[in-house]
């Protein structure tokens, strides 16, 4: 369910990026943003990987923490399309079928998890 976990969260965040471009579509020198989902997917796993390894143990609130969040990753700006005489660079027909994909590639993530989560309490039930 790790796998699930991540690659929820690193969804939600991309689908946050792109309501934001959408948003922005009539914003004068609106730049959109996307972030490689393959790639952050990776990292995130990485991380994880390595943190359980090697976790450290903080002695004061005042540590700073050794791990990289999601909300850390830096989006990357979208290749322009077709340019705007504003410097707007949202194409709404690429950001809607971006966020189209990502929200049923979200929702798919989510029945996953709810049938992994059946299938334990079926084998623990008997």
């Amino acid at each position: 369910m790790q796998f699930q976990q991540t690659a929820l969260s690193v969804r939600g965040l991309r689908q946050q990026l792109l309501a934001s471009n959408i948003a922005n579509a009539d914003t004068p020198n609106y730049k959109a943003r996307d972030i490689d989902f393959n790639e952050v997917l990776k990292s995130k796993l990485q991380v994880n990987a390595h943190q359980s390894a090697t976790a450290l143990a903080k002695t004061s609130d005042q540590h700073l923490d050794s791990t990289r969040t999601l909300d850390g990753i830096t989006p990357q700006f979208r290749n322009m399309v077709q340019g705007n005489v504003d410097g707007n660079t949202v194409d709404m027909d690429v950001e809607r079928n971006a966020f189209a994909d990502n929200a049923v590639r979200y929702e798919a993530g989510l029945t996953m998890i709810n049938m992994q989560i059946r299938n334990m309490l079926a084998a623990i039930q008997g």
